[in-house]
């Protein structure tokens, strides 16, 4: 115990194994259910639920690992949301290229992820985004997490006639997702060690006691074969030979770069690991992240990023990669107790993610809003996350009004010469998406 306590620094960042644990239980707790989201939204392009499923948690537990052994944060990875329905419903139907073809895209991109991580190019990024705007991404995830949690929860729905609204107050599941909020405010409020978690839990029992959450009719099943997906988006590498997959390819690469980096990030920002304005260990970092991406793609998944869900775990004590290592030693062990995992809902997760948003917000705080040429990137960064549903998307809006907003106020000087890069990669960025 002392040697593990030694290598992952635990005295130093003054945590210990029972705090990092329950961290990490509390990571996974919050982003379990990509165990199934990523299989069904995979499914719908015609590749195999089951097989899906099994490469979400190795790939997941892979990423966790190493961004836990070798780069030591409390930083969970799996395949990110939003990219894997781009994959799906923009790539494979909206297109119409095949399942295989698109995952051979995502290889292809996890390679060139991996080049540009060795040569540091990802490091330099995000060494030369602003504190500002760095303060700013930590903000718009927490105002991004918190809506996923408010929608996840019912209590925010679509309305076609004000876009979103309040959702119904007659619906069951909504009043557990009110209850699991008041019972988490409470404990947050009252300073109770582990009071998300223990608010998830109080909130899985009382759906189980009321019957909103059904019992898990068996406890322990076995894996699902990975045969149907395995290798084949390395035997399909030859069918990138258009303009069109190119774009793909590059597409997959851009949209898990910014989600990744903006991510971390945030995080970091939120655990209090960045020093004069870097992140320490950034390339570690990325390496694990595009490492679990490689392995996910030839596994049969869609391209893994680092999940702001982590912030759940951070928020209950995770400092060290300890919490990671749980959360990664946790999905292995999903493989074979997925009936359990349907306890934890949307409504469970809600008020963790809510109360979330609200602690990565304090950061807004630190932003210059006086300086109007920082305030409005700032603030197009914060309110695009959510407004977009896409982190990327936010960064982008984010990044090409801060280079615009400098140069007007005549301080083209002080913007780092990778923001005008940047500026231009953006644009295109956001070109392909529409087009």
């Amino acid at each position: 115990m002392n040697k593990i306590a030694a290598y992952f620094n635990f005295s130093e960042l003054k945590t210990n194994v029972r705090t990092e644990s329950l961290a990490g239980l509390t990571t996974f707790v919050s982003m379990a259910y990509i165990l199934f989201v990523n299989p069904s939204v995979l499914g719908a392009s015609g590749m195999s639920k089951g097989a899906v499923f099994t490469a979400t948690a190795l790939a997941s537990a892979l990423g966790c690992l190493l961004m836990g052994l070798v780069a030591k944060y409390p930083i969970a990875i799996a395949p990110g949301l939003g990219v894997n329905a781009f994959f799906t419903y923009s790539v494979v139907i909206g297109m119409g290229v095949k399942w295989e073809t698109a995952l051979a895209g995502v290889f292809v991109a996890s390679v060139i992820f991996m080049i540009i991580t060795i040569f540091k190019l990802r490091e330099m990024i995000i060494d030369a985004i602003p504190r500002d705007m760095k303060l700013a991404i930590s903000a718009g995830i927490g105002f991004f997490i918190a809506f996923i949690g408010l929608h996840g929860g019912g209590l925010i729905v679509a309305n076609k006639s004000t876009v979103v609204g309040l959702g119904s107050l007659s619906v069951g599941t909504t009043w557990l997702t009110i209850f699991g909020l008041i019972v988490t405010l409470i404990l947050m409020a009252r300073k109770v060690p582990g009071g998300i978690f223990i608010g998830m839990v109080l909130t899985s029992i009382l759906g189980l006691v009321t019957g909103l959450i059904k019992m898990p009719t068996t406890v322990v099943s076995a894996a699902p074969s990975l045969k149907p997906t395995f290798g084949v988006a390395l035997s399909h590498i030859g069918d990138i030979n258009s303009l069109q997959l190119i774009i793909v390819v590059l597409t997959f690469l851009l949209v898990t770069f910014f989600d990744t980096a903006g991510t971390l990030v945030g995080l970091a920002e939120q655990a209090g690991f960045m020093k004069d304005n870097k992140m320490p260990r950034v390339g570690k970092a990325l390496m694990a992240d595009s490492t679990s991406m490689l392995v996910g793609s030839v596994l049969g998944t869609s391209p893994t990023s680092a999940y702001v869900e982590s912030s759940a775990g951070i928020a209950v004590g995770g400092r060290s990669g300890f919490s990671a290592v749980v959360t990664g030693i946790l999905f292995i062990f999903g493989l074979f107790f997925s009936p359990l995992l349907n306890v934890v809902t949307d409504q469970v997760t809600a008020p963790a993610l809510i109360i979330v948003g609200v602690l990565m917000a304090e950061s807004l705080k630190q932003i210059h809003w006086e300086r109007f040429e920082i305030a409005v990137p700032a603030f197009l960064t914060v309110i695009g996350m959510p407004l977009t549903y896409s982190i990327s998307d936010g960064i982008a809006l984010g990044f090409i009004s801060y280079v615009i907003t400098m140069v007007a106020t005549k301080h083209g000087k002080d913007v780092h010469p990778l923001m005008y890069v940047l500026f231009f990669i953006f644009i295109i960025f956001l070109w392909i998406l529409n087009v």
